[in-house]
Order: structure tokens, then C-alpha cells, then sequence
């Protein structure tokens, strides 16, 4: 994916006509971003399509940045579409890297640059990152090209933070430090795109217990997307373990009292399921979508469509 960028003689051009003296980045205009007026929301990561997701009235999309097609205006031309207007939220995996992401270097493997980790075993070609080491956070967050700037600079309104559960991960192998670590990088994150574009908005997948260990991690966030709430774990299309859904329930039901929004994607297609995820979610005061796995399909639901 490529990231759209001003050439220096366009940018020379701007200042010589407009006496600006401040980097562009710093100039840009913000639009109002109300999270807290959010009721309903689609995530598609694949094959979404502007004219599509335009047509429909949600309220909230979450979706890669490859929808821009590398224009900021494809994202303004989303945000106010016909079917309303929308806040435009785009992916980015901070637990692990892709080897078919644009920062990908041929060579590259487990071990080479030392902060790759084991592959996934799970997604082909996602490889688990040491998410703390500096090389890893300068293609994400620091470098003068980052993955977070380029979302930016194309005018999404928030991130959606993947693998956030890594910590989980390498604690489990024995680093005491993997939560902490976890918090301060989507701390990090948090405060270098509201210094760039206030009211950013920050969502974490999974995760939902970090907060509960570092407040000032609640504090940095917007929102959670939890996945398989109440179908989907571990077989699409079927329920999830009563146990682990109440145990999960206790913890969101604190990120919703502390003013965050909790969205929930159960991966089940079945007409009794859709209105059984949508009927526990909202009772509870999440935000529930229902969709494949893939995430490649634009789905309004019978009796749960966006208004």
C-alpha cells in the first residue's frame, strides 16, 4: 500500500503562495468526530468498496486502508456518502507484521531483523513481531513514514489496533514486562495522532483485559472490537462457551461504564444467531455486527439494519 504525499515543489508552491511556515502535516483541518454518537457499525477488510459502503447508513466502518486507493479524497467521499455520514476507521496490526505489507523487505524472515518472531500458524505470512523493540515501532509509529501517518495523512478518522493480544503471547512465553510494553506502545499511539488530528479515535481488538490492568491504557483508547462474543469461538456458526462469554462479559461491561464504545463482530450467519448476538449485545450496551470471517462482504441484517 502506498501512501499519498505531497511532492516538494507542490509543497514549495503552498508556501510560496500562502507565506506557511508550519510543516503541512501540522496545518491540516480537522473534522468534528462525535464516537459517542455512534449505534451501529460494519467492519469489511476485504474487497471493501467506497460506492458500497457509501450506500449504507452506518455509522461507523471500520476497514484497511487500502479503500483509499491511496486518495484522501476516496476517504472524504466515504465519510459523506449518500447513506449518510460516517466515521472511517482503518486497520493496522501492531502485534504482528505481514510479509505482503508495503514495509516488507525481501529476505526478511523469523530471526531476520531480530524482532521477527515465530510465524503465526494460523494467517499465512503473519509473523508474530517483538513489539517493544524500536525498529518494530519506528515502521509504526515513529519513523518519518509510518504506518500511523500514512492513515493520517489520508484522513481516516481512527486506527484499529491488531494483535494487541501478543502481550498475552509473550507473557505466556515468560517476558514479565509483555503487558506494560503492550500499553505504553498503544499509549504511544494514541498520542502522536491526537497531537497530529484531535479527536482520533483509537480501538484495540481483543485485548480486553489490559485495561483492566493499566488505567491509563483505558484512558488512551476510544473503544474495543471484540470478536466471537457470543458465536464464532471455536467454530463459526456456533455458539461460543457460556463460561468464557460471561467471563468476557464482566470485563466489557467496565469498559462500557467507563464511557468506551464496545463493539462485538460474532462470526455466525445464521438468521436465530444474528438476533441472538444482537439482542445480548445491545442489552449489555455493546454495538453487535454479525459477519463471515473473512470480512469481505457488505451485510445489512434483516431487523438490525443501520438507521
Amino acid at each position: 500500500m502506498q501512501k499519498l504525499r505531497l511532492g516538494g515543489v507542490v509543497l514549495g508552491l503552498i508556501v510560496a503562495l500562502f507565506g506557511a511556515t508550519l510543516p503541512l502535516r501540522a496545518q491540516e483541518t480537522t473534522p468534528k468526530r462525535d464516537w459517542g454518537a455512534v449505534n451501529d457499525y460494519i467492519i469489511q477488510l476485504q474487497r471493501a468498496r467506497v460506492e458500497r459502503l457509501g450506500k449504507t447508513a452506518y455509522d461507523l466502518v471500520l476497514t484497511d486502508i487500502a479503500i483509499s486507493g491511496n486518495s484522501r479524497e476516496r476517504v472524504q467521499q466515504l465519510r459523506n456518502s449518500e447513506g449518510g455520514p460516517k466515521l472511517v476507521v482503518a486497520y493496522m496490526s501492531i502485534g504482528q507484521a505481514a510479509n505482503f505489507q508495503y514495509y516488507w523487505q525481501s529476505g526478511w524472515t523469523s530471526g531476520h531483523p531480530a524482532w521477527i518472531g515465530e510465524p503465526d500458524g494460523t494467517w499465512a505470512g503473519d509473523f508474530w513481531v517483538h513489539y517493544w523493540d524500536p525498529a518494530w515501532q519506528e515502521i509504526i509509529l515513529t519513523g518519518e513514514d509510518s504506518y500511523l501517518d500514512r492513515i493520517i495523512d489520508l484522513g481516516f478518522d481512527g486506527v484499529l489496533l491488531d494483535r494487541v493480544d501478543a502481550a498475552t503471547y509473550y507473557e505466556e512465553q515468560g517476558r514479565e514486562t509483555a503487558y506494560r510494553e503492550m500499553a505504553d506502545f498503544v499509549i504511544a499511539i494514541a498520542e502522536h495522532a491526537r497531537e497530529r488530528s484531535p479527536e482520533f479515535g483509537v480501538f484495540t481488538i481483543n485485548g480486553e483485559d489490559i485495561a483492566l490492568r493499566f488505567p491509563d491504557y483505558m484512558d488512551a483508547v476510544t473503544g474495543i472490537l471484540v470478536e466471537d462474543l457470543y458465536y464464532g469461538y471455536p467454530r463459526d456458526h456456533e455458539p461460543s462457551p457460556p463460561e468464557w462469554t460471561a467471563e468476557r462479559e464482566q470485563m466489557l461491561d467496565r469498559w462500557v461504564a467507563a464511557g468506551k464504545l464496545v463493539l462485538t463482530v460474532d462470526y455466525t450467519l445464521r438468521p436465530e444467531q444474528i438476533d441472538d448476538a444482537y439482542k445480548r449485545s445491545q442489552a449489555r450496551g455493546y454495538i453487535p455486527y454479525c459477519a463471515d470471517r473473512g470480512l469481505s462482504r457488505t451485510l445489512i441484517h434483516k431487523g438490525h439494519e443501520p438507521d
